[in-house]
């Protein structure tokens, strides 16, 4: 019980260090936010266009709203999907602060196992990710009701399931890899490579779809590309829907429905595919919570090795 307090009281420490300094907070929200505002003001038509292109070629025209609000939400899926990772990259700095300045020295010789101490920060960056990524949904959340809400309650409340694993799969790789950086630098090196690189092969950027069989394969080997298209599946269920809805509406036969539905989900990433096999939602989820788990298996041998050493040296 007692070093759970102490977990506890270290976590608020930590967090509270996060938003004590409002550059930081601001910083991890930036990237989103440049993100989604690169969208409305330059790439809202041409993913508009993609999906009333892929209705044109069956003489199919859309309601505006809908086109518009699946569009925001495709990229609002992708916004969240890459920055569970990239904001945790980003966000645990208050670990990196700590070493530099020996406050992690000082706390490692007070009467605090390693152990709470390792685990205190990364339970600290998963609520610091969690709270910035919910500052950039409910902003997306504001634009899609102007332009078009189609997103049903039990797809709201799966967004945030699907947002809570991502994120704890991204806070446990920075974990994971942020052990073995001690300096700013380093972290602005690792937070970089891992800005820049992730959206692309997690196909938030660029629909994996659009990709060649050979690359698309390989991307399909990685759970980030499941972590995204978690949360695409619950993003655009409800204009899935809405489609098919209007399309009744002019009459078109239910086999054409079921075709052209699937070929959108197909086209923009909401059914993914690895080797030619459909891969179902609960086996994302299931990919993303086993990668998880071995990452936490990782950090834990991480953490014991790192005690051990110590406990080496103090014995020299």
């Amino acid at each position: 019980m007692g070093e759970c307090k102490k977990l506890i009281n270290l976590v608020s420490r930590n967090t509270k260090s996060y938003f004590k300094d409002k550059f930081m907070f601001f910083m991890s929200l930036i990237t989103p936010l440049i993100l989604f505002v690169l969208f409305v003001t330059f790439l809202r038509n041409v993913y508009i266009d993609s999906f009333n292109s892929a209705f044109s070629e069956n003489n199919i025209e859309m309601p505006e709203n809908i086109v518009s609000g699946c569009a925001g939400a495709w990229l609002m899926s992708s916004i969240l999907g890459v920055s569970a990772v990239t904001v945790a990259f980003c966000s645990n700095i208050v670990m990196i602060n700590d070493k530099m300045d020996g406050n992690l020295n000082d706390m490692k010789v007070s009467p605090v196992k390693g152990t709470t101490i390792s685990l205190s920060y990364f339970v600290s960056n998963f609520l610091v990710t969690f709270a910035v990524l919910i500052c950039v949904m409910l902003i997306g959340h504001v634009y899609l009701a102007c332009v078009g809400w189609h997103i049903t309650a039990g797809d709201a409340f799966m967004i945030v399931v699907g947002l809570i694993c991502c994120i704890l799969f991204g806070t446990l790789l920075a974990a994971v890899v942020e052990s073995f950086v001690s300096t700013q630098g380093g972290l602005s090196a690792v937070s970089t490579l891992v800005s820049s690189m992730y959206g692309f092969i997690c196909g938030a950027y660029m629909p994996i779809s659009s990709f060649s069989p050979g690359l698309a394969n390989v991307l399909s080997l990685l759970p980030g590309t499941y972590g995204a298209g978690i949360i695409r599946n619950h993003y655009m269920s409800g204009y899935m829907e809405a489609f098919a809805d209007e399309m009744r509406k002019m009459s078109i036969n239910e086999s054409i429905i079921s075709d052209v539905v699937k070929g959108m989900r197909d086209s923009f990433d909401a059914n993914l595919y690895s080797f030619g096999t459909e891969i179902p939602i609960g086996a994302m989820y299931g990919i993303v919570l086993g990668a998880s788990a071995l990452l936490l298996i990782a950090y834990v041998l991480i953490i014991i090795l790192k005690e051990k050493n110590k406990l080496k040296g103090v014995l020299k």
